[in-house]
C-alpha cells in the first residue's frame, strides 16, 4: 500500500456469509493452514443476515463494559457484546487460541497486494476505502 491511511469498509447488505475472507485470513496468518480461530474476521450469523466482524485492539477492562446493552436489528435483540471489535477478557473471540494473545487485523501488512479477505471476497461486501484526510 502508499502509505495513506486506510480502512476496509463492510457491507452488511452483500455479505452472503460464505466465509471466504475468513478463510483467506487464516491461510494469510497461519502459514498456509486453515485455522479459523487464528482469523482476524469473523462472520456472525444474525438471523436474517451476516455480519463480518474485524479484530480490533485489545481493551482491558478496567470498569462496566460500555458494550453490555441490548441492540436491537429486524426486531430481535442481541448482546451488543457479539458486535463490538475488541479483543477484551470478556470473551476470547479475537485471541490466539494457543496462547490468549489477543488479535487485530494488521491489513495482511507483509502482503503487497493487501489483506486477503478483501481479495478473496466473492460478494463485494469488504473493499478498501482511503480514510480522508
Amino acid at each position: 500500500m502508499d502509505g495513506r491511511l486506510y480502512r476496509i469498509q463492510i457491507d452488511t447488505n452483500k455479505c452472503t456469509g460464505c466465509r471466504h475472507c475468513e478463510t483467506a485470513c487464516s491461510l494469510v496468518h497461519t502459514s498456509g493452514k486453515i485455522n479459523y480461530h487464528r482469523a482476524r474476521i469473523r462472520i456472525i450469523s444474525l438471523e436474517d443476515r451476516f455480519l463480518p466482524l474485524m479484530a480490533g485492539p485489545y481493551v482491558p477492562i478496567t470498569q462496566e463494559c460500555a458494550s453490555k446493552k441490548l441492540v436491537t436489528i429486524n426486531g430481535k435483540t442481541y448482546d451488543q457484546c457479539i458486535l463490538c471489535r475488541a479483543s477484551c477478557t470478556n470473551k476470547s473471540i479475537f485471541k490466539e487460541p494457543d496462547s490468549g494473545i489477543p488479535l487485530k487485523c494488521d491489513f495482511c501488512a507483509f502482503r503487497p497486494e493487501g489483506p486477503a479477505c478483501i481479495e478473496f471476497c466473492t460478494s463485494g461486501a469488504l473493499s478498501l476505502v482511503r480514510i480522508k484526510e
